[in-house]
């Protein structure tokens, strides 16, 4: 959540970001229900003042006097009115709460103008797409492809986009998982196994509720949430409590499988493993000092790469432009390999710093030792990795003549071997 104090003092800054981000937010009713609310609030205080006053006047008369029976009349009438504003202004603080949650993150000053993706800057590249196999083909067209990655019989059980791994498939997929587990723990992220279904106060938390609504999975009569990312019980680890500035950064990693709608998604876009409403995916996430929040970001793009590296796999960094970054983040890079048969850029990784955005919405803090009081963390995301494009691409990229993948050697142990068959 913004800082309201940014709103109020700043709003024409509040409006440029809006307009950068290329969203739809009435900032004038988010600063009506404001206006009104600190009115009430005003109106409420000089009450309570009055009714102070007016205790502690007939605190100061003998009992039973003209006097003192005028002002326990006097105090009764200020006391219901302060009962009957209260509950207004409990109304209208409710609303103002509501209304800041439709209001977006600042974006940083390093990120680029534009509308969309065709505006991302291209920050970095690695690896050369021209030195994959000159065999590849699309994934999806790769003969005995769906032995191992059933579709088919998945939409049958669930629905499109639900597919089954079997055999060698569901292996290569766990290896993939430890893989990047174990990578990640080597780079200092402590693992944690998450619930994989939040409640609707940890979607609000990280910025799902209410923006992402109609892309979450939700359970009745429940109302809990499939995650979209271990992202959200991740970052609610540490809801309303306040950390040790001494701890800071805190690294933790976690694999979920992930759920979303994907609403909207059609074409090449969704062929094959481009695009799933149920995934797997390792997430790493930083609490961290605001002082520190930049470089933190730098690190964290560095550790989801180097794990590309080791899979050998081509890939660039996109600095993500206002209209393609997302409505909780303030800056975000995105990691995109090349897959040969598809000859195009499949996005695995996005690594994202949301500042204090998310932090305020769920109540984190540490306590400063210059100040000595409870200020904010920084929150920092990023997905180290996820698996089904990084397997399309390993598909794609290696593939032999005779129809079988040579796995990098990184991955090779966790595989228990460095050749995939689709034999049956």
């Amino acid at each position: 959540m913004l800082d309201p104090k940014v709103l109020r003092e700043t709003p024409e800054l509040v409006r440029a970001a809006i307009a950068k981000k290329h969203l739809q937010v009435d900032l004038d009713a988010v600063l009506a229900v404001d206006r009104s609310w600190r009115a009430q609030l005003q109106e409420v205080e000089q009450l309570r003042g009055q009714q102070k006053a007016a205790n502690a006047a007939m605190a100061a008369l003998p009992k039973g006097t003209p006097e003192f029976l005028a002002k326990v009349g006097e105090m009764k009438a200020v006391s219901a009115q302060v009962k009957e504003r209260e509950g207004r202004l409990k109304e209208t603080e409710e609303a103002f709460h509501q209304a800041m949650l439709t209001v977006p993150n600042l974006p940083h000053a390093s990120v680029p103008e534009g509308g969309g993706p065709d505006a991302n800057l291209v920050h970095a590249a690695h690896g050369e797409p021209a030195a994959a196999s000159p065999h590849a083909v699309p994934h999806w067209e790769i003969p005995g492809f769906e032995r191992l990655f059933d579709f088919g019989r998945g939409a049958k059980v669930t629905g499109a986009g639900f597919p089954f791994y079997v055999g060698e498939g569901a292996r290569l997929v766990r290896a993939l998982l430890r893989f990047f587990l174990e990578e990640n723990g080597r780079a200092g992220y402590l693992e944690v196994s998450p619930p994989i279904f939040v409640n609707a106060a940890s979607a609000t938390a990280t910025g799902q509720l209410p923006d992402k609504e109609g892309q979450m999975y939700e359970t009745t009569p429940d109302h809990l949430y499939a995650v979209p990312t271990a992202e959200v019980p991740l970052t609610n680890f540490f809801r309303d409590e306040i950390v040790e500035e001494a701890a800071l950064p805190i690294r933790r990693c976690a694999y979920t499988p992930c759920f979303r709608r994907e609403a909207g998604s059609y074409g090449k876009d969704v062929r094959g493993l481009n695009r799933l409403h149920q995934f797997d995916k390792v997430e790493l996430l930083k609490w961290v000092h605001p002082a520190a929040s930049y470089d933190e970001l730098e690190q964290l793009r560095g550790d989801a790469e180097r794990l590309l590296q080791k899979l050998e796999l081509p890939y660039r960094v996109l600095l993500m432009c206002g209209g393609d970054l997302g409505f909780a983040q303030a800056k975000k890079y995105d990691l995109e390999v090349w897959a040969a048969g598809q000859k195009r850029w499949l996005e695995v990784s996005s690594c994202s710093n949301f500042e204090a955005f998310q932090a305020r919405r769920a109540h984190i803090r540490f306590r400063s030792k210059e100040s000595g009081r409870p200020e904010l963390v920084h929150t920092l995301n990023g997905s180290a990795l996820a698996v089904p494009r990084v397997l399309a691409a390993l598909l794609e990229n290696n593939l032999q003549p005779g129809g079988r993948v040579r796995l990098p050697a990184a991955l090779a142990p966790h595989f228990g071997g460095e050749w995939l068959s689709f034999g049956g």
